[in-house]
């Protein structure tokens, strides 16, 4: 099955890629791996913000690290790459705007590497860091940077 049938079965609609907020492009494509610089989460169109413990909870924070997946998905298609060409999920990084007490970044980030693995099943499972920062660009409560594995056309 095609990963677009895939999204569709799954009844997932990318977002349009959003611009970068600074210096930087979205995609750079390399040797053979995407880098995809770190997504923000946009969900109905509206940038989730906040702080994990304290504004913002488990799930809404689990739903902004998906958010950040699917503008990973829609980055990779706006810099012309077919989804069927990804080999591997290698690496994702999950930043997480939260208080200093807080420790569930793990589960906050699940919300991103979840949705890999149902979208592209076991070459979605990958390496990953999640980790707690005090602020975030634009307030967002969540930020995913990824490493993506492409086979040649």
């Amino acid at each position: 099955m095609s990963i677009e049938a895939r999204l569709k079965e799954l009844g997932i609609t990318l977002p349009e890629a959003a611009a970068p907020v600074a210096s930087y492009v979205p995609v750079v494509l390399q040797n053979g791996f995407a880098h995809v610089s770190g997504q923000l989460p946009f969900i109905d169109g509206e940038l989730a913000t906040g702080r994990l413990g304290d504004d913002v909870s488990l799930e809404d924070g689990q739903a902004a690290a998906r958010a950040c997946g699917l503008m990973i998905l829609a980055q990779l298609k706006a810099a012309g790459i077919d989804l069927d060409r990804v080999t591997r999920v290698v690496k994702l990084g999950a930043f997480v705007n939260c208080t200093p007490d807080y420790i569930d970044q793990p589960k906050v980030a699940n919300g991103a590497s979840d949705l890999m693995q149902e979208v592209f099943g076991d070459i979605g499972r990958h390496a990953r860091a999640a980790v707690g920062v005090p602020a975030l660009p634009l307030g967002a409560a969540v930020e995913v940077d990824a490493i993506i594995a492409i086979a040649s056309e």
